[in-house]
């Protein structure tokens, strides 16, 4: 399925429309159409903006919405989904080349085993992968990457690289804590293990990328609303000696959720928890 945002930039393309003279019609910022069209934020935009987006692009009313809803679906159930159309399409293949070439030739071939593989696993059998190795990403040559982004950081090249216990995402990373701000659960030194694909729930410890500047930042976040209804995010050090930041929605570019924390066994002192 196409992305939101390649949805939109290729009408966009179509029509021969710059991406300014769109941001004007859908009564947006340039700079937000621009991260929508390259698939950088973890959330889809507000309906408002996709319904204006719609108008202004001279699409039928909903399709935009159809992808930004797919886009908000957890990756657990987008995965699913796929499995099922992958089971689907291999289930109508078997069908057909029975049809065609008999199910002993299909079976001498060793064709029939592979199609029925692909159906769909045995039932209570889990497939088994290897956990992700995931690069420490402020350990690489060139010092801690303010440039970072999910989709423009080479995430399988690093100096050094860590996995955890059933962590499968391919495009986890993971980053040294740096000074005291998130103490004292977490230590300057910790390794944590952030991972795209999990859900964001307010709460959570998320590695935080901001639009201005590309700056980055590990932060507890909360998802909370200012006086006009706007969309905000706050965030919460846990250090009570800092002071939390809010910024509106649309000036995040990433959130992605802390899901292990790797310190070396007595690194705590004595009677730390």
């Amino acid at each position: 399925m196409q992305t939101l945002g390649a949805a939109i930039r290729d009408r966009r393309q179509e029509l021969g429309f710059t991406q300014g003279r769109l941001a004007r019609a859908a009564e947006c910022a340039k700079s937000y159409l621009s991260m929508i069209e390259r698939d950088l934020r973890p959330r889809p935009p507000s309906q408002e903006l996709l319904a204006r987006l719609e108008q202004a692009l001279r699409l039928e009313p909903g399709q935009l919405m159809t992808l930004g809803q797919w886009q908000a679906t957890p990756e657990e159930v987008k995965k699913q989904v796929r499995d099922m159309r992958a089971s689907t399409d291999a289930a109508s293949r078997l069908a057909e080349l029975v049809s065609e070439r008999g199910l002993d030739e299909l079976y001498a071939s060793g064709a029939l085993h592979k199609l029925v593989a692909g159906i769909a696993p045995i039932k209570g059998v889990e497939r088994v992968g290897l956990p992700a190795q995931a690069p420490i990403i402020n350990n690489v040559a060139a010092g801690y990457p303010r440039e970072f982004t999910d989709l423009g950081y080479p995430a399988r090249v690093a100096d050094e690289y860590v996995a955890a216990p059933d962590l499968h995402d391919p495009q986890a990373f993971a980053a040294r804590v740096i000074g005291d701000s998130m103490a004292p659960d977490y230590d300057e030194g910790d390794i944590i293990v952030f991972s795209p694909e999990r859900d964001v729930r307010p709460g959570d410890d998320c590695f935080v990328r901001l639009c201005k500047d590309d700056e980055t930042t590990f932060k507890r976040i909360y998802f909370e609303r200012d006086d006009l209804g706007n969309e905000q995010i706050r965030l919460q050090p846990i250090n009570s000696a800092y002071v939390p930041r809010t910024f509106p929605r649309e000036d995040v570019a990433g959130l992605y959720v802390a899901v292990y924390v790797i310190r070396p066994v007595g690194d705590r002192e004595a009677g730390d928890p």
